[in-house]
């Protein structure tokens, strides 16, 4: 554990000079000089140079120490902070909802991560397409959901969760002739699986294939399915295509199950995006929020 010499060094480290840091630490100079002296002797190694007469500088051992000491710092401002979010409030049931990608491939680790650490928070999760969703913030049923799309409610505050690409994919075993690139005016060539209408997936395909003059009107859809699962699951018994979020289907292509059919000229970025109603979130939300920050899910290699 830090003690009072650790923080003594922090300030001298900050300040790197000794009159400056016992002021602020409302200790006299020798004092300083005593316990940078003793954590010296404690380490067995310098954590100041001398440059000149007066001027310090932290020595390399110096900087490491700063940086945990920084680190440590930073924790426990972190903690204090949930503490405090916890504090407002007994603990109780936290509604969530979900679009229906993020739902299964994202929020299931990521649930389960935080019910590990927040054990007496009780989690009710409910999933949906994007319009649902909001649907559900607008009208109070659910205190926090996480989107696919990002249609700008004014009644709702979007915070970015994660940055996702949609691929275009298919079955491994599909006869489609070998390229390196497809064009995207051959898109209509080939059966296609789409999503239903209020998905934000839909939403942001569409808006992605008018950009080279494409309507989902020229493509030839095979079928609507209101589900990724739906869609990877007709995949593989098909020799359809579908675009898809790279994190649906991880196992997929590591299994080699399925394919990604590269477009000239077409990227499909999009952000998975945090919604809460405008004004201050409910503290277990808050929780959530910030306990999300961090979370880096698994990714394709």
């Amino acid at each position: 554990m830090l003690d009072f010499r650790h923080k003594v060094f922090y300030i001298l480290a900050q300040k790197l000079h000794y009159t400056r840091a016992a002021r602020e630490l409302f200790i006299s100079q020798p004092a300083v000089t005593k316990h940078i002296q003793e954590l010296e002797k404690e380490y067995k190694i310098s954590l100041f140079e001398r440059i000149g007469n007066k001027q310090i500088v932290l020595s390399t051992a110096g900087k490491v120490l700063f940086q945990y000491i920084d680190q440590i710092q930073t924790q426990v401002r972190d903690l204090e902070h949930e503490f405090a979010i916890l504090l407002k409030e007994d603990w109780g049931l936290l509604k969530i909802g979900s679009s229906t990608t993020l739902g299964h491939y994202i929020m299931a680790p990521l649930l389960a991560r935080f019910h590990h650490k927040f054990q007496e928070i009780q989690i009710q999760c409910k999933t949906g397409n994007t319009d649902e969703i909001e649907n559900s913030i607008i009208h109070k049923e659910i205190e926090l959901g996480i989107i696919e799309g990002l249609t700008r409610n004014p009644n709702i505050l979007y915070q970015k969760f994660l940055d996702d690409e949609l691929v275009l994919v298919s079955a491994r075993n599909t006869p489609i002739p070998y390229k390196e690139m497809l064009k995207p005016e051959e898109l209509g060539k080939y059966p296609i699986l789409l999503r239903e209408k209020g998905s934000g997936t839909l939403d942001i395909i569409e808006n992605a294939l008018k950009y080279h003059s494409i309507l989902l009107s020229d493509l030839k859809i095979e079928m609507i399915l209101d589900s990724t699962e739906a869609i990877k699951s007709y995949l593989l018994h098909s020799h359809c295509i579908a675009f898809l979020s790279i994190y649906s289907i991880l196992k997929e292509l590591k299994s080699g199950e399925m394919k990604i059919l590269d477009i000239k000229g077409l990227e499909i970025k999009r952000s998975f995006h945090f919604i809460t109603l405008k004004g201050q979130p409910s503290p277990m939300a808050e929780l959530f929020l910030k306990y999300s920050k961090n979370y880096k899910p698994d990714s394709y290699s």
